[in-house]
């Protein structure tokens, strides 16, 4: 099989157009015409790839669909990969937790930065230092457990103003 720039145009357009189980339903009929050498030709003049085009001729061999899966790609969450950290970020991070003094909120006030919570964690809890998430992530756990890091607010002493007598108002 010849392919022109009208034959190359067509199948370049068409496998745009599909996606996913579709487009790989497409690509072995003209790649099989190819003849041997086909896949490369394919890549190299169509802009398929070639892996696509293996798996596309395995499905259609097979008669077995593979299932792309994308949403199960993913970054595991840190509480997945170290089940009992949010408990033990608690129990460090509780007894340094104070509400609020005017309780006007009802959030818990914390002392601790991530970066002092994430120590803690290595010298209490017994963690290693690659195995825990970073500080930015400890700092999103301490804001989704309902903690919010503050400094605490040193009292200032009052100033002493003398105090207007008669005699000085004039």
């Amino acid at each position: 099989m010849e392919l022109t720039d009208s034959l190359k145009a067509l199948f370049i357009d068409t496998a745009n157009t599909l996606k996913g189980t579709e487009r790989r339903r497409f690509m072995p009929p003209p790649v099989q015409q190819l003849g041997p050498g086909g896949q490369r030709c394919a890549e190299r003049e169509l802009g398929w790839n070639r892996q696509t085009i293996r798996k596309a001729l395995r499905e259609l061999a097979s008669g077995l669909i593979c299932l792309d899966a994308f949403a199960l790609r993913r970054r595991k969450r840190a509480e997945e990969l170290l089940p009992n950290l949010l408990a033990d970020i608690q129990a460090i991070v509780d007894s340094q937790s104070q509400v609020d003094p005017q309780f006007r909120t009802t959030r818990l006030y914390t002392r601790l930065t991530a970066a002092e919570v994430r120590r803690q964690l290595i010298a209490q809890k017994g963690y290693t230092d690659i195995e825990l998430p970073t500080e930015r992530t400890i700092a999103s756990k301490l804001s989704a457990l309902g903690y919010y890091p503050s400094k605490v607010a040193k009292t200032q002493p009052q100033k002493r103003s003398p105090k207007p007598t008669p005699s000085s108002i004039k």
